[in-house]
């Protein structure tokens, strides 16, 4: 039997995380909405097709993502760097790797690697219940206490290492994987349904990283489709023989 870490109880409410109520995205910067709305059509010229991805990316005030020095450039279609020496995926990378989980409303999605929780609620905006695991504790914390604090419902921050993902309440429907991974965890194959879809960047050679869907297939293998090269902070813990 594998054993699984303990994980940090309770960063939010209840056992299943999830929170009653609509978001709120109250006092909104006009010129910040603005901004945002400019990304969006940006994504949309650059292939972004799927209009729910689309709508909740219009919907996210990023800015709440980024450290407050930081906040002028929410909108600008990059990377940014937050706590912890991680960083904030860039916008069109996010509606890629949601455009080709596509989640639907009610499916549980696994998030690893949960950041600063943009990723998590726009999944949230988007109907899924996510449960999401962020290996280092003070990150986990401030993703959990924003999240709430926007009041983005059905989104579980957990403090775990996400190569053993979250058999609790495993299987998930998808699993999104938000950081570098040297191959195909199989606990994460494990944990999907068959016919579930995984998205997960994956260490092609030294520095390149090729975003990648892997399809659960009904007798328990998995088919593989390499997608776009993508560059992403590495996953750490068990998969890197740490810990």
């Amino acid at each position: 039997m594998t054993s699984y870490p303990a994980a940090s109880p309770g960063l939010l409410p209840d056992a299943t995380g999830t929170r009653a109520g609509e978001p709120s995205f109250s006092g909104d910067d006009a010129r910040l909405a603005a901004s945002r709305r400019e990304m969006t059509c940006s994504l949309r010229r650059r292939g972004v097709r799927n209009e729910g991805v689309l709508n909740a990316i219009a919907a996210l005030p990023r800015h709440r993502f980024v450290p407050e020095s930081l906040k002028e450039r929410a909108y600008e279609d990059a990377a940014l760097p937050i706590e912890d020496g991680q960083t904030i995926s860039q916008p069109y990378v996010v509606a890629l790797m949601t455009q080709a989980l596509d989640p639907k409303p009610g499916q549980r999605i696994l998030e690893v690697g949960t950041g600063s929780g943009y990723q998590a609620a726009i999944l949230s905006l988007l109907g899924a219940r996510v449960v999401t695991l962020e290996i280092i504790p003070g990150l986990a914390r401030a993703s959990a206490k924003r999240i709430a604090s926007l009041g983005i419902p059905n989104v579980a921050v957990r403090n775990a290492d996400g190569d053993y993902g979250w058999p609790l309440m495993a299987p998930y429907d998808g699993i999104l994987v938000a950081c570098a991974a040297p191959r195909i965890p199989s606990t994460l194959v494990d944990q999907l349904k068959p016919g579930g879809c995984m998205v997960i960047p994956l260490e092609s050679s030294p520095g390149y990283q090729k975003l990648t869907r892997v399809v659960k297939l009904p007798d328990g293998r998995h088919a593989v489709k390499p997608e776009s090269g993508v560059v992403f902070v590495p996953m750490t813990g068990r998969i890197r023989g740490e810990g």
